[in-house]
């Protein structure tokens, strides 16, 4: 792969779902099937807009070790993620990634106090196509 953040990047916004990985109290991993991200930086870091009431926010207070994955099932290639998991409440990151329709889960609106933002910091990746898998460091977008 010549350009991990390119070839990573382009599967991400093709992806009609992302699996998101948390760690529950006893130490096992738990995923979830979520909507595609709200926006990425680069790859290094990637939005989602969840319910502060959801079961995962509460594992990623407890412990923010984190893992996302996307795939194309189409070519049957995918990306894995591993890193951090932030919960932000601030207005700033809220109304940066709403949508409108998002009322429907919000129905209080962007300051809704069950409506939160999760900011995934990634570390590493492992990428699989072609029969092959290749482990890959995420870098710091510079431009």
């Amino acid at each position: 792969m010549r350009d991990a953040s390119k070839t990573t990047g382009n599967l991400i916004d093709k992806a009609g779902v992302s699996i998101i990985s948390s760690v529950d109290e006893d130490g096992y991993p738990n995923s979830k099937a979520m909507l595609p991200p709200r926006k990425r930086e680069g790859i290094k870091h990637i939005f989602f807009s969840t319910n502060t009431s959801s079961m995962r926010v509460g594992q990623y207070l407890n412990n923010p070790k984190a893992c996302i994955y996307f795939f194309d099932k189409r070519f049957f290639r995918g990306v894995m993620l591993k890193g951090t998991m932030e919960v932000l409440h601030d207005s700033a990151s809220k109304k940066m990634i709403w949508r409108n329709g998002d009322e429907m889960y919000y129905p209080r609106g962007v300051s809704d106090p069950d409506y939160c933002v999760l900011r995934f910091t990634a570390q590493n990746g492992r990428y699989y196509g072609n029969f092959k898998s290749e482990d890959f460091e995420v870098e710091e977008r510079t431009t």
